[in-house]
């Protein structure tokens, strides 16, 4: 298998496992008429806390879910093909901060849903983008963004039924990891760049 082709797999595996996931426990809980709500994010509810662990696997209805898969599959899949060595540290950190911080500062309700790590996914991207002057990941976080433009809106408190606070701390989360690991997979050089550096000299 080519080497291209294999990282490309390697790297829609683990988003496609996980919105696979996604989907299980949705089809368990229509199939079986169990709600799984409660284990949603419950803002400074010690009961809550699981909702850390919890919260991103439970979505509202058939609706929310498709309107997550697609994006989790775009921006996880570029995450882990541009940058191998940061993506573990940045699915888990982006995992859980914002979890953690809408336990301790979002407004009494029950969080759920995926789309945290959506924004947080999309920021990373983006931002890293800008620092590292690599415009595929640029690219990608644009495209998603022009599919989903409602996602510019997320992070404003416009909708009662939808978790801002996820969609704000995940963004913010992006945009940490971005600067975090800025240094972290360096962009390939290619022949052709090499030759001008050379002629500079």
């Amino acid at each position: 298998m080519e080497p291209e082709k294999r990282k490309f797999l390697f790297s829609i595996f683990i988003p496609l496992t996980f919105v696979i996931v996604l989907w299980l426990i949705k089809l368990v809980e229509v199939i079986f008429n169990i709600n799984f709500s409660q284990y949603g994010l419950n803002p400074g509810n010690p009961s809550g806390l699981i909702g850390i662990l919890t919260s991103p696997l439970i979505h509202a209805d058939f609706t929310h879910l498709i309107a997550n898969t697609f994006p989790i599959l775009f921006l996880g899949t570029g995450i882990l093909y541009f940058y191998r060595t940061a993506s573990f540290k940045v699915f888990t950190i982006v995992y859980f901060l914002p979890g953690i911080l809408v336990w301790l500062f979002g407004r009494s309700a029950y969080h759920i849903g995926a789309s945290g790590l959506i924004y947080g996914f999309l920021t990373f991207l983006f931002f890293s983008g800008v620092i590292r002057r690599d415009n595929r990941s640029i690219a990608l976080a644009l495209i998603v963004t022009f599919l989903y433009g409602g996602l510019i809106w997320g992070v404003l408190p416009v909708d009662p039924r939808i978790s801002w606070e996820s969609h704000l701390y995940g963004a913010a989360t992006g945009i940490v990891c971005a600067f975090l690991f800025r240094k972290l997979d360096p962009l390939p050089k290619y022949d052709w760049e090499e030759e001008d550096e050379d002629e500079a000299k």
